[in-house]
Formats: structure tokens, C-alpha cells, sequence
């Protein structure tokens, strides 16, 4: 019987009404007592690493839950993270990166409902998590939630109180678990040994262009931040309204160290800057590296873990744009 160790971080699966709405109470222990029949497919431990909304998550946490990942590797045939839905995909994206060639499965879950409702999803996303946690195919970072297997990199909250809250963004499901089975559509391939990495940059910040923005949101950027994702227009692009302002700024980042990622605002296919004049310009000129089809979490994540290994803009565009795993195609 495979042994599996369950890490709690808080999030709704674990929440209990309080006076101040919904707020994580439910220690591991309690949480598995709702899901006895786990016990009849896997030994369990727990570990409760935190007791947070997953709105209140930071990097630094993540970082702590991969650690302690590393610390008990080697005494676990594989892990079930209980964590908000709010920021999983973040989470997942940053596990992917600081938990690399994982031979031994590494799954989130949580749920839209606190487990001891009547009728919550947490029961099932919980079961499911375990059922592929000990399947002997199941390897890497996964999110498992409303009966999908999804790679760590390639979900993203989509619905806010739906059950099926999680989707794929432009890549399929690993698979699906229906009826207490497991069933892949792809089959994950590890190469090479497992990696751990503990350093990562948490000062990164995300601006989202609309419509007549100033470009003086950057002057604040260069000066509290080491990286800056900029979600553009469609397929990629800085506007420049009968002026050079933008690319202006973007210079000025460029001589102040910040290290620069353009990416889109829109869901699905991805950015291609070398369509438009508004994303060639400054393509070329700068040679500033884009996301493509990856999603902003999962750049959020990547960024985050690339800065301490660069101390050029070269070497943190190679290892940004150097594919891990299934992180883009």
C-alpha cells in the first residue's frame, strides 16, 4: 500500500463559517475524517503547513511547501496539496518550477465548498486527489479538481462558484477520473532525476494595459521591482499614441536592470508580437522576450524563479524562454 502525505495549507475546502464570513478552521485530521474510504487505498500522514485563505498566500510560501517537499521526499510514494482555489494555478505554476522531473506525483485540490457542507465538491476533489496520487502512471505537478487531471502550468481559475472552476488553457487535460478511476489522455514522460530549486524573486509585478494608459506607471516599476509582465492588447503590442512614450519607458527599464516579459491579456492562443508594427517595433529593438501561449500565472511563476539564476537580460531571456515540462509549446 503506497504511502502519501497529505500537506494542508487552508483554502475553502477548509473553511467553517465564521462572523466574518468563510474563514479556513478545519485542521488535516478533521478534513480526512470526512473521506474514511481513503484509508482503504493508501497509508496517509499529514502535515499542516498553514492555515490561510489562499488570498494571503505569498511566494515565500510556496517556496516553504516545496522545501518541505524536498526534506520527506524520499519517505512518500507522493503528496496531495490542499490549497484555495483562488491562487492555485499560481501555486501549481511554482511548484512546477521549484519541483522539477518529479517521478513521484505532486497534486493540489481544494474545493468551491467548505467539506462539511452537504452538498460540497471538497469530498470528491479530495478522493480524486488520492486516486491519482497512487496510481502508478501519475508522476509531476498536477491540479486535480471536478474529476480533471490538469498540468500545473496550463490551469487557470475560470469560474468563481462553478464546481468545474479549473480549466486547461490551451493544452489538454492530463486526463479524467470518473467513478473512483483514473484515465490519461497524455501520458507524462520524466527525464532525468528529480530537481529541487529553493531561490526564487518575488518582486515582480504584473500591469495590464487598457485603452489611453500613461506609460508613466513605469517610472514606479523601475524603481520597486526586478521584472514587470505586461499584459498587452491581442497578439502583443505597446501602443504609441503619436509618440514614443512606451517604447521611451521601456528603455528606461531596460538601463535600470528590470527585466521585461510581454505577454497577453487574452485567455486563449497566445501572443505573437511579430504581427502587428506595435508588437515588431519593439520586438526587435529591444528583443524583449514574450510568453506566448503560456499562461500569467504560470509566467508570474517562471519569472519568479528565473531572476536569481541571470544576472544578464541574455541569460534571463534563454532560461525564460527554455520550455519546462508542458509550460508552453
Amino acid at each position: 500500500m503506497k504511502h502519501i502525505l497529505l500537506i494542508t495549507t487552508g483554502g475553502t475546502i477548509a473553511s467553517a463559517q465564521g462572523e466574518n464570513g468563510l474563514t479556513p478552521a478545519i485542521e488535516s485530521d478533521r478534513l480526512l475524517s470526512h473521506v474514511p474510504e481513503i484509508a482503504e487505498i493508501c497509508r496517509i500522514s499529514t502535515v499542516q503547513l498553514y492555515s490561510l485563505d489562499s488570498t494571503n498566500m505569498k511566494p515565500e510560501y510556496w517556496l516553504n511547501i516545496a522545501r518541505h517537499i524536498r526534506k520527506v521526499y524520499d519517505d512518500y510514494d507522493g503528496f496531495v496539496i490542499t490549497h484555495g482555489t483562488d491562487t492555485m494555478a499560481y501555486a501549481s505554476s511554482m511548484l512546477h518550477y521549484l519541483i522539477q522531473n518529479s517521478p513521484k506525483p505532486i497534486v493540489l485540490t481544494g474545493a468551491q465548498l467548505p467539506i462539511e457542507l452537504r452538498d460540497t465538491d471538497a469530498r470528491e476533489n479530495l478522493t480524486d486527489a488520492f486516486l491519482y496520487a497512487v496510481n502508478d502512471t501519475a508522476c509531476g505537478i498536477n491540479i486535480v479538481f471536478g474529476g480533471k487531471i490538469i498540468a500545473a502550468t496550463r490551469a487557470q481559475k475560470t469560474r468563481t462558484k462553478s464546481f468545474n472552476a479549473f480549466s486547461s488553457i490551451d493544452y489538454p487535460d492530463i486526463g479524467f477520473i470518473r467513478s473512483g478511476t483514473v484515465k490519461f489522455y497524455i501520458q507524462n514522460h520524466i527525464v532525468g532525476p528529480v530537481r529541487f530549486y529553493d531561490k526564487i524573486d518575488p518582486s515582480v509585478i504584473v500591469i495590464k494595459l487598457i485603452p489611453g494608459m500613461s506609460a508613466d506607471i513605469f517610472d514606479f516599476v523601475a524603481k520597486r521591482y526586478h521584472a514587470v509582465i505586461i499584459e498587452s492588447f491581442g497578439v502583443g503590442g505597446l501602443p504609441y499614441y503619436d509618440n514614443d512614450e512606451f517604447a521611451e519607458k521601456i528603455e528606461f527599464l531596460i538601463e535600470h536592470g528590470v527585466r521585461i516579459v510581454i505577454t497577453t491579456q487574452v485567455p486563449h492562443e497566445g501572443s505573437d508580437m511579430s504581427v502587428y508594427q506595435v508588437g515588431l517595433r519593439i520586438k526587435q529593438k529591444y528583443e524583449i522576450p514574450e510568453a506566448y501561449d503560456m499562461t500569467t500565472e504560470a509566467v508570474v511563476a517562471k519569472v519568479m524563479w528565473t531572476l536569481p539564476q541571470c544576472t544578464t537580460a541574455a541569460e534571463f531571456k534563454s532560461i525564460f524562454l527554455t520550455p519546462i515540462g508542458n509550460d508552453r509549446i
